[in-house]
């Protein structure tokens, strides 16, 4: 799931001053609007790391301030527009979001209702707060907030052809539908689990190699390699060694591409920023070169597998030539991979956070798996807890807090207020994670919220997390995504204890980019884990007593259902 709504600039481009926890500047003399929805004041992963200071989504930017604070301005015929605070000339709404907008976003809305407007250069932004109005919008008015806005950046992304960033049309429509189609053919449950389990298995070997002798080590780069090389597997046909130079270049990459990208929507609005030398235009340059260097990489793949391929028996969808293959395929990768890698290191984090939740799910996973052999999909069903503590994760951290901007393909009203065609429409799922009326003490993390009284998981609740957004712009590899943390989340815990350096001090601060808040632990002061390297037996399952040593690993065969280790 990709986000374009961070703008990352330097800090001398902001003032010092700013703090996206105080109370928004210009709005507090306003008589407090009833709130549609109650959402948290405490931020629970969402605290400021420091290391960056964005600048705020594209919609806090204005080239004339707005025409009224606090009430809702008539539209077309009469009809209602919604409100909004005063907009600034020029710099619009900035100084009031800070570096965390979707902490602003749900400030604001408890001033102004869950719909309110901001301005993005001359063009109106709408922002949607809260479960009921976003899947009024995005559900049940599906088609008339399908598009996108029309902001070049997107048009960079993917050749131009991409599935997540590009505009509504027949043309998008069709390479939607491929783009499911070959998920679907490609990541059938028995074909993730096979792949995972083998990555999982180089993963546990490396985390014991580099904890020996009780050694502290950053797991955060072998995670996005482990997720990618699942994406490539898929994909590409193949996988890559930790230490390949080609791989470590790529993902290299595509973590650039998120620290960049925000800066391409903010030359979307603002295009004199190009005009002369600034941050903002050279990271913009190095966005545009990243996006042609990731498609680049993908279209090397697809050339090699065309030298070997039949065309016989196949038809090729209806508009669509070879280069929407190669644009569905950087989507799939790029998006996959580091969706599933932030999400794995909000877990690899919660783990230390709560040692004692730890051992609860290693005793669950001793109970229904047994010692004998690892974890596979089938035991899904069986583990509870599991699920509730990766629903809870997926919650807590909303690491994608607001999805890539939505547009309104047509004159539309929701809840009263009229949003003409064409409007920038920002989705806040933070806002839905942390509603305080759905979800008690949000602030506070804790999987049994997930458990119903049988001890069982409520899928009803479980389904109102959003991460991966609904309706038509759903993230059409969401059940991958969970599908791959599950099984890297069980082995894992089946296999490894997690102890963090009592040395330094656990927080969890995070950074606000594309993938949002990422509890990257080399931004944490050298956050480091600390694998409890114990003795193995059969999958050399950890902690375990009184087993002799082995010193050489061999892959599971996955066919068995067994794993032997040699």
């Amino acid at each position: 799931m990709l986000n374009l709504t961070s703008l990352w600039l330097p800090k001398s481009l902001l003032p010092s001053h700013l703090n996206p926890t105080a109370p928004l500047g210009g709005v507090s003399a306003l008589p407090p609007r009833p709130p549609t929805t109650q959402f948290s004041k405490t931020p629970s992963a969402c605290a400021p790391s420091g290391r960056l200071r964005p600048f705020p989504p594209p919609s806090a930017c204005s080239a004339a301030a707005s025409p009224g604070e606090g009430r809702a301005s008539r539209g077309a015929a009469g009809s209602k527009s919604p409100p909004g605070p005063f907009a600034w000339p020029l710099v619009g709404n900035v100084l009031q979001l800070g570096r965390l907008p979707h902490l602003a976003f749900a400030r604001l809305a408890r001033r102004y209702g869950a719909i309110f407007q901001l301005r993005l250069g001359s063009r109106r932004v709408v922002v949607l707060n809260g479960e009921a109005a976003i899947r009024r919008a995005l559900v049940g008015l599906g088609s008339h907030f399908a598009g996108r806005p029309n902001f070049p950046s997107f048009g960079l992304v993917s050749g131009g052809r991409s599935v997540a960033f590009g505009a509504c049309s027949p043309q998008w429509r069709a390479r939607r539908r491929l783009a499911h189609a070959a998920l679907r053919a490609r990541s059938t449950a028995a074909e993730v689990e096979r792949h995972v389990a083998a990555e999982a298995g180089d993963l546990v070997r490396l985390f014991l190699r580099r904890s020996h002798d009780g050694a502290y080590f950053q797991p955060c780069p072998l995670l996005v390699v482990a997720n990618a090389n699942v994406l490539c597997a898929l994909c590409f046909g193949r996988r890559y060694g930790h230490a390949d130079e080609e791989f470590a270049t790529l993902l290299g990459r595509n973590d650039r591409f998120g620290q960049t990208v925000g800066a391409g929507s903010l030359v979307d609005v603002l295009p004199w920023l190009l005009w002369f030398p600034n941050p903002v235009r050279r990271v913009y340059r190095d966005f545009q070169a990243l996006t042609q260097e990731l498609h680049d990489f993908v279209q090397a793949k697809v050339a090699q597998h065309r030298q070997t391929f039949d065309p016989r028996g196949s038809v090729s969808p209806h508009g669509l030539g070879p280069e929407d293959v190669e644009s569905a395929m950087t989507d799939i990768f790029g998006a996959g991979q580091d969706t599933t890698s932030t999400a794995l290191s909000w877990v690899l984090l919660l783990l230390l956070k709560h040692p004692q939740l730890q051992q609860d799910l290693q005793a669950e996973l001793d109970r229904v798996v047994g010692r004998g052999r690892l974890p596979t999909a089938e035991d899904r069903p069986h583990l509870p807890l599991l699920e509730a503590f990766i629903y809870e994760t997926l919650r807590y951290s909303s690491f994608v807090p607001i999805t890539i901007p939505h547009a309104t393909t047509a004159d539309v009203e929701l809840e009263g207020y009229h949003i003409p065609k064409d409007t920038v429409v920002f989705v806040n799922q933070w806002s839905v994670n942390h509603d305080s009326s759905k979800w008690p003490e949000p602030q506070r993390f804790d999987p049994t919220r997930f458990l119903d009284e049988q001890q069982c998981l409520d899928r009803d609740r479980a389904s109102s997390v959003m991460i991966f957004s609904t309706g038509q712009r759903r993230c059409i590899g969401d059940q991958l995504s969970k599908l791959q943390l599950f099984l890297f989340t069980a082995i894992l815990l089946h296999q490894c204890s997690f102890h963090a350096n009592p040395a330094e001090k656990l927080t969890m601060d995070c950074i606000h980019g594309l993938a949002c808040v990422q509890p990257r632990f080399e931004h944490l002061q050298g956050r480091r884990l600390y694998i409890l390297s114990g003795e193995p037996v059969l999958a050399f399952a950890l902690p375990m007593k009184n087993a002799a040593p082995k010193t050489t690993l061999g892959f599971p065969s996955v066919a068995a259902r067994r794993y032997s280790f040699w």
